[in-house]
């Protein structure tokens, strides 16, 4: 865990350096509203690492993860002068926020006391582990990792907006714009049924276990139905999407496949991959049956696992 703790905040640092020699440099305007913006995610860093560490709870960043890109996008777009596009843009991500809010929500992770509410599970294994169980190193993971790594993240992958303001581009809307809203849109559905599949799944077990009724079903512990039976992490698959088609806006609006705003959507990547290995270990952990789900079902790409299957076969 460790080192795929490095290797993130490795990337944080390389990657952005080398996506910025892709493509047409930023021009003023857009270095002006990135230096004003790095301001602000100075200060929701602070935010998050102050209120985490007197509230002992680390998950300040899982409550603002969608809320500070609407904040970012809008900011951004009205910094733009209100382009078309952008604000398109805009609206995508506040219909992303504002789903993944509630769904944050329902889980009880807001109180009229901020900063207390439900906690990332995976936050308290890892503090039990050696190493992390020091109250200084765990200060320093909190600071570096969770609040600048992940915060430093979201604001990357909110960057494609600002490639709008590109000299030289075409600022109306087209076809194109469409088809990346409308599949933008989809994603966003999808990941809002995933996530009410495994919503309803906890909650009915949860249920059982607490009138002492027969699990049945339940009784493996983890939900393997719906999307889940198809990949076993169907909301991490459409998080990556999403922000993936995000990128694909400066695809359009530059032509060219690689430009300086991929550093959130490939830095996004590999977070998940580190992300669903650490979740994978805790449930195995916990869940005799997870194994065979797990050799059965791909983790985010459908029918990747078959196709891998069928060529071990032939071989």
């Amino acid at each position: 865990m460790l080192i795929t703790i490095l290797l993130l905040i490795f990337t944080l640092i390389i990657v952005p350096l080398v996506c910025f020699n892709f493509g047409i440099a930023p021009n003023d305007l857009q270095w002006a509203i990135l230096y004003q913006m790095l301001y602000i995610l100075s200060g929701v860093i602070a935010y998050c690492f102050i209120i985490g560490e007197l509230a002992k709870n680390n998950s300040q960043v899982d409550k603002l993860w969608s809320i500070v890109p609407i904040y970012y996008v809008w900011h951004m777009t009205a910094m733009g002068l209100w382009d078309p596009r952008m604000i398109l843009m805009s609206l995508l991500v506040s219909l992303w926020g504002i789903r993944l809010t509630y769904n944050f929500a329902r889980r009880g992770a807001y109180s009229w006391k901020f900063w207390s509410g439900e906690e990332d599970y995976r936050w308290e294994v890892l503090r039990k582990r050696k190493g992390f169980n020091n109250p200084i190193i765990w200060m320093l993971f909190n600071l570096f990792f969770i609040c600048t790594y992940q915060l430093t993240l979201i604001f990357l992958f909110t960057l494609p907006i600002l490639v709008c303001l590109n000299t030289n581009v075409d600022h109306n809307l087209n076809w194109i714009d469409g088809v990346l809203a409308l599949l933008m849109i989809s994603f966003i559905y999808i990941e809002f049924v995933a996530d009410n599949q495994q919503y309803a799944f906890q909650q009915e077990k949860h249920r059982r276990i607490a009138n002492n009724e027969d699990l049945g079903e339940y009784k493996k512990g983890f939900i393997s139905t719906g999307l889940w039976a198809i990949v076993r992490h169907p909301n991490y698959a459409m998080e990556q999407a999403i922000w993936l088609v995000f990128y694909l806006f400066s695809v359009h609006i530059t032509g060219s496949w690689i430009n300086w705003s991929i550093a959130g959507c490939v830095l996004l990547i590999i977070l998940f991959k580190g992300s669903s290995d650490f979740s994978e270990e805790i449930t195995e952990s916990k869940y005799r049956e997870y194994n065979a789900y797990k050799e059965r079902t791909p983790r985010f790409i459908p029918f990747l696992k078959l196709r891998k299957i069928k060529s071990s076969k032939e071989n």
